[in-house]
């Protein structure tokens, strides 16, 4: 069993940048790939990133790439997504997700957590 919970979401300028965090619990994190999605209003949830359960491999959607990073620290149980040079249409409510292989489908994600929102100005 994994317990996920965001923080770090909050309303930013576009160009800005945010660090989210997903904190976990339980001691299976470490053998867990981790994923982030996003869901805008009226939109479907919405692959962003991946990352294996060593942190070897990293996989992003093509709108984020060179923007944001998916990084983890196993020791901490955690896992974060740096998002750089904002723009309005990366608004949306973030979550973090594990799933026992590197799959952007969130059909293979057993864990969610409650999502934190993130809303970037114009």
């Amino acid at each position: 069993q994994v317990q996920l919970v965001e923080s770090g979401g909050g309303l930013v300028q576009a160009g800005g940048s945010l660090r989210l965090s997903c904190a976990a619990s339980g001691r299976t994190f470490s053998s867990y790939a981790m994923g982030w999605f996003r869901q805008a209003p009226g939109k479907e949830r919405e692959f962003v990133a991946v990352i294996s359960w060593s942190g070897s491999s990293t996989y992003y959607t093509s709108s984020v790439k060179g923007r944001f990073t998916i990084s983890r620290d196993n020791a901490k149980n955690t896992v974060y997504l740096q998002m750089n040079s904002l723009k309005p249409e990366d608004t949306a409510v973030y979550y973090c997700a594990a799933a026992p292989v590197v799959t952007s489908n969130p059909a293979g994600y057993e864990y969610w957590g409650q999502g934190t929102q993130v809303t970037v100005s114009s």
